[in-house]
């Protein structure tokens, strides 16, 4: 989501486009195994590069633009299905399987993590995947550049889609002010095991775990620049504090709309939950 001022004549009417973003989870301190679900947990936040047009610098999650294949109906899928879905996040069933299947991909392509497995395996705890050979890098450059599509890498590979190893979680809507909008749909996993994100280069230029419940206070402190849906975001994960907390959470989805409106002299985004999230000035870099 665009955190800058509004630029003259910008649409103040602009339609969101549909993202998807994955807060990717793991025991403090873990390479990567599902285990420790009641003690410490840690999230995994990228920083874009200062060379982006959009949110240069802030440190987001693994996520992007729903792309038109993501609809197909061709992927291979276990867990809940596009129907349950649709219920779970407000949407028809096309909208719900492209926004689980963005959701996975996209975090694949940020970070070679891939939510999927062989279908055998579906129902087995402890399912590693190594994504990290140059065949399985080739994969992804192609998902990025289109030459490939989501659906047809996990079908040549034999692998399915994990849609129970997602948890919806929140959906945001970029304010209407802004001239670049999206329509957010947030959703929780943990980090697979066997599997380790790499630095893949591209829209981030730094990966690093962290703990939700210290976010807040190095985005005060002006050391961690991030939009107000990825603060707030990982303050609801401090408040379940572990894993099986964020496991066990009770959520309703519906959109969160901010407002942008002026509060003591600066320009702020104004959730509604009276948080103010201010908005770098103009020209800035977060």
């Amino acid at each position: 989501m665009h955190d800058g001022p509004v630029p003259e004549g910008a649409d103040r009417g602009a339609r969101p486009r549909p993202a998807a973003t994955v807060m990717l989870l793991r025991p403090a301190g873990s390479p990567g195994a599902r285990d420790g679900a009641d003690g410490p947990m840690e999230v995994l936040l990228m920083r874009r590069v200062r060379s982006m047009g959009f949110a240069p610098g802030a440190y987001v999650f693994p996520g992007g633009r729903v792309d038109g294949r993501d609809a197909d109906g061709g992927v291979p899928w276990t867990g809940p299905g596009p129907e349950e879905w649709a219920r779970t996040l407000g949407t028809d069933v096309p909208a719900a399987r492209a926004l689980v299947c963005a959701a996975v991909r996209e975090t694949f392509e940020e970070t070679g993590v891939l939510l999927a497995s062989e279908p055998e395996r579906a129902d087995e705890g402890a399912i590693t995947l190594d994504t990290s050979p140059e065949d399985w890098e080739r994969d992804r450059l192609g998902l990025i550049d289109r030459s490939r599509s989501f659906t047809e890498v996990l079908s040549r590979r034999g692998l399915v889609l994990r849609s129970e190893w997602l948890r919806a979680w929140s959906r945001w809507i970029t304010p209407r002010a802004e001239p670049r909008r999206y329509d957010t749909w947030f959703f929780a996993a943990e980090l697979p095991p066997g599997q380790v994100p790499r630095d893949v280069g591209g829209e981030a230029d730094l990966s690093l775990w962290t703990d939700p419940a210290a976010v807040a206070a190095e985005w005060e402190a002006g050391r961690m620049p991030m939009l107000p849906p990825t603060v707030a975001s990982c303050a609801e994960l401090a408040r379940c504090r572990t894993l099986r907390g964020v496991r066990e959470a009770r959520r309703d989805i519906v959109p969160i709309e901010p407002v942008v409106r002026k509060v003591g002299g600066q320009l702020c985004v104004v959730v509604p939950n009276g948080v103010d999230y201010p908005l770098p000035k103009p020209g800035a870099t977060p």
